[in-house]
């Protein structure tokens, strides 16, 4: 594991041969909902499943909780402890290298608050058989969002995604998706050493980096859904904060 990203790791790992999907969740204070995540994602019986957890010091105790989930785990289950909440972004990048490490053929990047249905991944993981990157996208034929949202946030983060995807030129529908699958290669392309964003626009800048290397992106519809417990990261300021970012990363290419 690259040192560069400040993490210990508690692994347990019977066979990495065995490893073909690895699914990278970063969490902080998602005591309420991890075990039931990862328990779906098993429910489901898909071959070769890993898991990554990457937890930025919990005070709910969320990693001591992946520990004992790895202690039993009978196949590959990383958990990388951070001492403290260092972005989004980083946490992805840690759990990718991890999961590169480990030998997986195809990562998956997803929340562990439900918002990203499990039920999902089926179809998901497929589009990575004719594709290196796959999105799933609430902005397609057959996507959504969760429809007790008021009218209001549903303006909100549509059109902020539409602007988004204007600033950085994007073809992408779905430009901050944060359930997405990529081929071993596809993040090897995408070089992770050049990501600069840390926070909520990781994702956009992920997109954004897909693009400029030409990667065949195709985009999987799902129903983003609200999250079942505990409380939303995402603020007005760090939402307005991505779009300067964004903007700035645009103008520097």
């Amino acid at each position: 594991m690259d040192s560069k990203f400040d993490s210990t790791v508690l692994s347990s790992n019977r066979d990495n041969r065995a490893l073909k999907v690895a699914i990278v969740v970063p969490t902080y204070n998602e005591a309420e909902t991890l075990s039931v995540l990862i328990t779906k994602i098993i429910a489901l019986g898909l071959d070769g499943i890993g898991f990554v957890i990457v937890d930025d010091g919990s005070p709910d105790g969320t990693g001591h909780i992946a520990d004992r989930i790895a202690e039993k785990y009978d196949g590959v289950f990383i958990v990388l402890h951070r001492e403290e909440k260092q972005g989004l972004g980083k946490a992805y990048m840690a759990g990718f290298q991890a999961a590169l490490d480990a030998g997986a053929d195809r990562i998956i990047e997803m929340d562990a608050d439900h918002s990203h249905p499990p039920e999902v991944l089926p179809g998901l993981i497929a589009e990575l058989d004719n594709a290196d990157v796959a999105v799933a996208s609430r902005y397609v034929s057959g996507g959504g969002v969760d429809p007790d949202w008021s009218w209001r946030r549903r303006q909100i983060s549509y059109w902020g995604n539409v602007g988004i995807g204007i600033i950085l030129g994007l073809t992408v529908r779905d430009a901050t998706a944060g359930f997405k699958g990529f081929r071993r290669a596809a993040l090897e392309a995408i070089g992770m050493d050049c990501l600069k964003l840390t926070g909520y626009g990781f994702q956009a800048e992920v997109a954004y980096r897909c693009q400029k290397a030409d990667l065949r992106v195709v985009e999987h519809p799902y129903v983003f859904m609200e999250r079942t417990a505990g409380k939303s990261k995402m603020s007005l300021g760090i939402a307005l904060e991505a779009l300067f970012r964004l903007t700035w990363l645009r103008i520097r290419g």
